[in-house]
């Protein structure tokens, strides 16, 4: 995947954890709101991965 797809995908991910969790907290759902945090905390893996690849991208079309 590219790293554009990758950071697409990550800030996907992270919104809708966020959403699960406030959907945790007005339900009472802790299942849920567990739910979201670990899928915003993907989102930010994924975002992490796609700026890795820019930033090796960067490097290697310097050299």
């Amino acid at each position: 995947m590219s790293s554009t797809g990758d950071k697409v995908k990550g800030m996907a991910n992270e919104a809708a954890g966020n959403v699960k969790q406030g959907v945790g907290k007005v339900t009472g759902s802790d299942k849920m709101r567990a739910e979201g945090v670990v899928q915003e905390k993907k989102g930010e893996a994924q975002q992490a991965v796609g700026k890795a690849k820019d930033a090796i991208k960067k490097g290697v079309d310097k050299a």
